[in-house]
């Protein structure tokens, strides 16, 4: 009898053990989930830590695209395949989303609705298979969670099953947090950029071609720099606002196609300043960013640029960053008053005015990246005549 319950006690010791330990890994799950507002990045996330929590081989999250008809995986863990896209109702992930409800299979190759064509593609050898839904707040599916194989040779049981559940469900809330941050995001961008081609618009031929530029040299000089993504990103979005002040200067000026007397270089030079009052006070950061932009990226690290003359460290960096890009994509592309210059000429124009006109450590992050940067001007010369 005293043996029985003490058999019981510690049952129930083990029971009461596993619910804390579980409810501990789902803290930490949470609290991994917070913050990652980036899409592809979160999807990377969950896969790993789902297959690390429920002791799987590999872990794929596949997004369903209603418009195309199809599923679609912008990750899928410790594969080398990227954006796979499957079409939609195939497949057990498609009998997933069609059902809404979870599937748990041991031997995939024995059941009819597996489709072997996803291994063919990407050399894995799929055993078994729990794959549970993500479902939106009205119930809707929008995507599937898919664990492939369990490790040391054992199949997934009820519990794994229930513990995905779980997972998905905190997943799918973060996913979708994460899909109506880029929808936003892409709307407030294409808001920037739209502003950006009005202000170039009267003295560009080729405004779009040129802010594509600015945005990707920019880019690459930022990583190159070693900013963060979102660091890069935004100095991406936010560079091509750069000479929004323009709007402010008169066409006698702008589009003056001999030299410029003294008074109409002053006023030319006051479009850093206009960029400032047009977005300096914006409540989005993305365009705060661009107004330090507009307003610092003639400054030069010798202290001898406008308009306030700033030294060195007190230029703001993305400011140092967008004034190298700037510069490369002017030099590099025909105007009535210039001739273009070629790719290698001005990156020895670039790569000499570091600690001059240019921060050294972003002429080095420049030397860094001058590949993807060569490459990238190839495809501008390509598209936009004029360019050298």
């Amino acid at each position: 009898m005293e043996s029985t319950q003490r058999g019981r006690a510690m049952a129930r010791t083990a029971v009461v053990d596993r619910v804390e330990k579980r409810y501990q890994m789902l803290v930490r799950f949470g609290q991994k989930l917070h913050g990652v507002v980036r899409l592809r990045p979160l999807l990377t996330l969950l896969a790993d830590e789902v297959r690390r929590i429920v002791g799987a081989a590999r872990c794929s999250i596949f997004l369903v695209d209603e418009a195309r008809r199809e599923l679609w995986t912008p990750v899928a863990q410790g594969l080398d395949a990227r954006d796979l896209h499957l079409p939609l109702g195939q497949g057990l992930i498609g009998h997933v989303v069609a059902a809404g409800a979870a599937v748990r299979v041991a031997d995939v190759y024995r059941d009819p609705r597996f489709n072997p064509a996803v291994d063919r593609h990407t050399g894995f050898k799929t055993r078994n298979v729990m794959a549970v839904p993500l479902k939106d707040r009205s119930g809707r599916t929008f995507g599937v969670f898919q664990a492939l194989n369990k490790r040391q040779g054992l199949d997934f049981d009820a519990e794994d099953e229930g513990l995905l559940r779980i997972l998905a469900g905190l997943a799918a809330a973060a996913v979708e947090s994460a899909r109506l941050y880029e929808e936003l995001r892409d709307s407030h961008v294409e808001t920037i950029q739209r502003l950006a081609r009005t202000a170039e618009y009267r003295d560009a031929k080729d405004t779009a071609a040129h802010l594509r530029s600015i945005g990707r040299y920019s880019r690459l000089i930022a990583r190159g720099f070693g900013l963060s993504d979102g660091e890069v990103e935004s100095i991406e979005c936010a560079s091509p606002l750069h000479d929004i002040g323009k709007v402010g200067i008169r066409d006698a000026v702008l589009l003056k196609t001999g030299p410029l007397t003294a008074a109409e270089t002053s006023e030319m030079r006051r479009h850093t300043s206009f960029g400032w009052e047009i977005l300096s006070e914006a409540k989005s950061p993305l365009l705060r960013l661009a107004a330090e932009i507009a307003w610092a990226h003639h400054e030069r690290f010798d202290g001898r640029g406008y308009p306030r003359g700033l030294k060195g460290g007190k230029i703001p960096p993305a400011a140092r960053i967008v004034a190298v890009a700037d510069v490369l994509d002017a030099l590099t592309v025909e105007r009535a008053y210039k001739r273009a210059w070629g790719f290698e000429e001005s990156a020895r124009y670039i790569l000499n005015e570091g600690g001059r006109q240019f921060d050294p450590k972003v002429v080095a992050a420049f030397r860094r990246a001058l590949e993807p940067l060569r490459q990238a001007w190839k495809e501008r010369r390509s598209r936009a005549p004029g360019s050298r």
